[in-house]
């Protein structure tokens, strides 16, 4: 787990690791979310690339005997 301190201008550093993974460069985008006790940030994806991320996902649902 890696550990960083908020500036005295609230400000975060991403560290080095973190960015290689999740591709995060400059003027990238992010969403910064509350959830529970801690702040979670997403990085934005724009539809176009968004395209076929969902090819081959198993759509076929269990249904009960009196629905149809």
């Amino acid at each position: 787990m890696l550990t960083v301190t908020i500036s005295h201008k609230y400000q975060v550093v991403i560290p080095k690791e973190i960015r290689k993974v999740m591709d995060i460069h400059p003027g990238k985008q992010v969403q910064v979310l509350p959830c529970d006790n801690r702040i979670e940030f997403i990085p934005v994806k724009h539809l176009k690339k968004m395209r076929g991320f969902l090819k081959g996902i198993d759509t076929t649902v269990k249904r009960d005997k009196d629905r149809l």
